[in-house]
């Protein structure tokens, strides 16, 4: 599946804290009057007088401040736009050749692989989803069971039916699949009385 978000975000995570790091250490330094030779005493505010006469003498500065902050805003955003990203398959080309060519939407055979989840009496529902590329595609699942039924019986459901009917349906040997289960109690059998 796609492993560039995640990487993505342990990268900047790991720059984002270890900023941080260094500017915590740096305030410890000033509290402690380690700095004081470069910001000044520990008690004395820290946009002093130098710092005051850079930004007079080179008013250039706050336009790169204000500069910063919009790439950092852009930043975040792109981030929050990645974290939305699903990388779901539409149509799927099984084959092509002079004669014209054989696509297969997606959705209805994630539709149809649900649906033999589905088959099994103790499962209360299924939803899967073809997701990757169409050289590498991959299914992710969502399956809601009886909490009675054994880990095993949902995995024989999807290794003995719902998966190899997926792999002839693609014409590949290989699809990776994720299933993610949740168990939940059946529903009782309502009565109504007339």
């Amino acid at each position: 599946m796609d492993r560039k978000t995640p990487r993505g975000n342990r990268l900047g995570l790991l720059i984002v804290g270890l900023l941080l790091t260094v500017l915590g250490c740096l305030a410890v330094a000033r509290g402690t009057g380690a700095l004081s030779r470069i910001w000044g005493p520990a008690g004395e505010p820290l946009v002093n007088g130098p710092v005051r006469d850079t930004f007079t003498r080179s008013p250039w500065l706050w336009w790169v401040v204000a500069g910063a902050g919009v790439v950092l805003a852009l930043l975040g955003l792109r981030w929050l736009l990645v974290q939305g990203r699903h990388s779901r398959l539409g149509d799927m080309r099984l084959a092509s050749g002079p004669g014209g060519f054989t696509d297969v939407h997606t959705g209805g055979v994630a539709a149809a692989m649900a649906a033999d989840v589905s088959a099994h009496p103790a499962i209360l529902g299924a939803s899967a989803a073809m997701v990757g590329t169409d050289a590498h595609p991959a299914v992710r699942l969502r399956v809601v069971a009886d909490e009675t039924l054994p880990m095993e019986a949902i995995r024989e459901q999807l290794d003995g039916v719902a998966i190899p009917r997926m792999r002839r349906a693609l014409e590949t040997e290989h699809i990776p699949a994720v299933a993610q289960v949740s168990l939940e109690e059946p529903p009782r059998n309502r009565r109504t009385v007339a």
